[in-house]
C-alpha cells in the first residue's frame, strides 16, 4: 500500500537515506522538513499519511511537541526515529512508537508497514521487532 510520507530530520545524509528507503518500497515522500516551522507548512500543504518524527530538529528538542500536534491535530500517523528513544519512554500522545537511529532499511520497512496497516484499521498481531511500541 503506497502511503504519502513526511519526514521530519535535520541530518541531511539520514533525511536522503529514509527517502531511497520509502520511495524504493513504492511510497510517495512528500518532502523533508528540518524543524517544526517547515514540518507544519509542509503537512498542512499536503494529504500525509505518515510523519517519521526526530526527536532533535534544527529548532531544539521539538520533535515530541510537533509529534502531538500532528497526530491530535492533523490526524497523521506518527514514528518517531530518534537517537534518544529515552526521551519518550513514556510515550507521546497520538503517535504509534519509535524506532532507534541508526535504522536499517528492513527495520524501516516493518515499522512504516506496521503503521500504516493501523492506519488502515488492519492492526497487525506481530509487532516489529526494532519498534517500540506507545501504550
Amino acid at each position: 500500500m503506497a502511503a504519502r510520507i513526511l519526514i521530519i530530520e535535520d541530518e541531511a545524509l539520514v533525511a536522503m537515506e529514509l527517502r531511497f528507503v520509502l520511495e524504493d518500497l513504492g511510497h510517495e515522500v512528500v518532502g523533508t522538513a528540518v524543524d517544526s516551522d517547515s514540518a507544519l507548512r509542509l503537512a498542512r500543504a499536503h494529504d500525509v499519511d505518515l510523519a517519521l518524527v526526530d526527536i532533535h530538529l534544527s529548532d531544539g528538542p521539538t520533535g515530541m511537541t510537533l509529534g502531538r500536534a500532528l497526530a491530535q491535530t492533523l490526524g497523521i500517523t506518527v514514528l518517531f526515529v530518534t537517537a534518544n528513544p529515552g526521551m519518550v519512554r513514556e510515550g507521546v500522545a497520538g503517535a504509534i512508537g519509535v524506532l532507534s537511529k541508526p535504522v536499517d532499511e528492513r527495520a524501516v520497512q516493518s515499522a512504516v508497514a506496521y503503521a500504516l496497516g493501523r492506519r488502515a484499521g488492519r492492526p497487525s498481531e506481530v509487532r516489529p521487532p526494532d519498534l517500540r511500541l506507545f501504550g
